[in-house]
Parts: structure tokens; sequence; C-alpha cells
């Protein structure tokens, strides 16, 4: 039976914050919804938290799997998903209670492939809403923002497209999201902030190591498939402002926060060589021409100032 849509939710030793996010799936107001929780081998109390609230709502739909890590319960909620959207929900993260039923109807209306809301960076002490940007952009792929969490996909073109997350790396959005981009006819935004996007200490996100580099192996997934479809020559400048921004941008910001000082200076070091051996010509790209503070300070970017941007910005953000 075709729903309108499913909304994949992956749970790992979440039992704490499962709560909130279920109840928050529970009092959706779009009819014909369903909600597919994929237990990924919990180790705590989080499979039957989420069997107690829900055993009495049937758009729930219940799966326990063992350990693959976040990419793969997403896409083995893929597999499940019946929906004619498809949405996916961190388990503790939580949405409005219309983000569905008005982000479906959005979709409806424009005949939209994706739709994607703003979103709320929940800290400890404050709130800061991130707004899409895409209404005024000339360029998608730049602008849109890489999180699967705040968008309504097509299921058949997702199925289609054979698109999954890329198993056992961190950055898993990245490389769906590139994928997903190049096949679409349209996108549109709604400029409420919908999705509530909870940040925790030790959350994945927030825990910096060697695990930085697995944004090489995210990006590279990226141009092999753009080479595999034959559609690298279209994009070859949008994918060379994006590997470069990723590496002396939100890469290079993590990367310096490791505290091992000797693999934040490897890992730093390699980051650079790969994008001067990736783009040798990157700092030619025409989207380095837009104008904005972070372009002028990319287009600064040599091998001197890079070093002591690293040890500037560890300063500041200590």
């Amino acid at each position: 039976v075709m729903v309108k849509v499913s909304v994949i939710v992956p749970v790992y030793n979440v039992s704490a914050y499962l709560p909130i996010c279920l109840f928050s799936l529970m009092n959706q107001t779009l009819k014909d919804i369903e909600f597919i929780i994929v237990d990924d081998g919990s180790t705590d109390d989080s499979f039957n938290v989420a069997k107690k609230l829900t055993k009495d709502d049937k758009r729930f739909h219940l799966y326990h799997k063992t350990n693959g890590g976040l990419s793969d319960a997403r896409n083995y909620g893929i597999t499940k998903a019946n929906g004619e959207y498809l949405a996916f929900i961190d388990s503790d993260d939580y949405v409005d209670h219309n983000t569905m039923e008005e982000m479906y109807i959005k979709a409806k209306e424009t005949n939209a492939d994706i739709v994607e809301c703003d979103f709320i960076w929940e800290y400890p002490h404050k709130q800061i809403i991130d707004k899409s940007i895409l209404k005024e952009s000339d360029n998608i792929m730049l602008d849109i923002r890489v999180l699967a969490c705040n968008k309504l996909y097509r299921t058949d073109l997702i199925k289609k497209l054979n698109i999954s997350f890329l198993k056992g790396y961190r950055y898993e959005d990245v490389a769906f999201c590139y994928k997903y981009l190049p096949f679409i006819n349209k996108i549109e935004t709604i400029n409420k902030p919908f999705y509530h996007y909870i940040q925790r200490n030790g959350s994945i996100a927030n825990t910096q190591n060697a695990k930085v580099r697995d944004i090489f192996i995210e990006l590279d997934e990226v141009l092999n498939y753009y080479h595999d479809k034959k559609i690298y020559d279209k994009y070859k400048n949008e994918l060379e402002y994006l590997y470069m921004r990723y590496i002396l941008g939100s890469h290079f910001l993590r990367t310096i926060q490791i505290k091992d000082k000797k693999l934040r200076n490897s890992i730093l070091k390699e980051s650079y060589d790969k994008l001067n051996e990736t783009f040798p010509n990157w700092r030619k790209n025409k989207y380095l021409k837009r104008k904005g503070l972070k372009n002028k300070y990319y287009r600064m970017m040599n091998p001197i100032f890079y070093n002591i941007s690293s040890k500037i910005f560890r300063i500041i953000k200590r």
C-alpha cells in the first residue's frame, strides 16, 4: 500500500532521547504516513523504549538488526519504505508536528524532487536557526545544505538511481546528496525551522579524531560516481569548488581540533596535498570569484597561509 511519506529513523543507544523524537512523530498532522524505526543493534534499552511507546500505533514498523552503523541502518530503512516520498530523522533529534504535512503538500503542489526546510541547531543554552539560501541561489549544487535529515526525497527516484549511504564512514550525507542532485528537476524550500538538530558533546559529529579522513572517501566516491555516470565534465567546476571548500573549510576546522599534534599535522598536510593532486588548478575555479568572505579567504590560501591559519584557528577554537 502506497503511503504519502516514509520516515526512516535509525536508532542506536539513544534511550534517553528517543521518547522526544518518537512523540514528535506520533503527533504528525499528515495522514497516510509510516515510520520505519531501525534499531541498529543497540546495547541499551532503546529497542524496548521504542516498542513500548509505539506498540498501539500501526504507523510504526520496528526492525532490529545487527550493528552496522548509521548509514547501514538508513539503507535498511530505504528497502522497507513504501512511501511516495521519504525522509530521514536521527533518533536524538525531533521535528515540529506539521513538518511532514507541510513538506508533502509543497512537494505535490510543485512536483519537487526535493523539499528542504530550515533547521535549528539546538545547543544546551542557545538555538541557532540555519536558513536555506536556495531561493537566491544561482547554483543549487554549491548552496544546498548537505544534511540528509531536513528534506523530503522522491522514493522512486532514490530506488531507480540505486542511491545509498556509504557504510562505515562519517559524513555519509555528502555522497548521498551529490549523487541525487544531478538527476532532479526541481527543488523547493520551506523557510520554517521544522527540524531540531540536537547538539550533544559525545555525538559522532562532535568527536574529532582520525575519522576526519573519511571525507576523502566520501568526496572520491562522488567524483567516481560522476565519472561512471558520464556527467563529470558537465559538473567539473562545481566538483572542484566543492572539493576545495570541504578540504579548506569544514574538514580543516575539524582537523585542527584533533588533540594529538602529530596526527593533526599529518592529516593537515595530507589534506592540502590531496586537494592539489586532485585539482591542481583549483585556484582558477570560476566559483572562487563569487563574493563573500569565505571565498576571499580561500583565494589567499597557499602553503604558508594554510599553516598559519591552522595555528590561529586552533587558538580561536579552544
